[in-house]
């Protein structure tokens, strides 16, 4: 049986990251619920696309253990996050991602996912893919120059047009 994953939405995110973690895991009969990190279930793309997410990521927080894996979809995600770091969306995020990296769990992500993780003192000493143009901002993680890049629970790739040459990798550990 496929592993339960929640997915992590920013606001705004960016829909061809989302839309392919999405489309791949309805196609593969992985189970999934969304949820916004924002005050709402009501989003929008990049491109000021509507959508609508299936709850928040303040009710993700304490119910972590209903999950098996977590997926960080990333949009305008450093520059939101540098604008309101202390709010308490971004706050639940970071508590949500540190709980499944504690736990162990399959944690994945693209673009600025892996700094996320980072912040949330889940990537220590792990290698990670992750956006170019933030590679030196990780701390404790080790930033490559590589497409994407597995290393233990974390899976990750540099942005939404190389997720492409992580899906197969996410997909079977999903269904494993």
């Amino acid at each position: 049986m496929a592993k339960k994953v929640a997915v992590l939405v920013v606001n705004p995110v960016n829909g061809f990251g989302l839309f392919q973690y999405l489309e791949t895991f309805f196609e593969n009969g992985i189970p999934f619920k969304t949820f916004a990190v924002a005050p709402a279930t009501h989003i929008k793309t990049n491109s000021g696309i509507n959508l609508q997410t299936d709850d928040v990521v303040a009710h993700l927080k304490g119910h972590e253990h209903e999950y098996d894996a977590l997926v960080f979809a990333c949009g305008d995600a450093m520059p939101k996050f540098s604008e309101n770091a202390g709010s308490p969306e971004n706050q639940a995020m970071l508590s949500v991602i540190k709980a499944f990296g504690d736990k162990g769990k399959l944690i994945a992500g693209h673009c600025v996912g892996a700094l996320m993780f980072d912040i949330a003192g889940i990537a220590a000493g792990k290698r990670v893919a992750l956006h170019p143009f933030i590679k030196l901002a990780v701390n404790s993680a080790i930033g490559t120059d590589e497409l994407s890049v597995v290393d233990d629970n974390l899976y990750t790739a540099q942005t939404e047009n190389t997720l492409w040459t992580l899906m197969p990798k996410l997909v079977e550990a999903l269904k494993a």
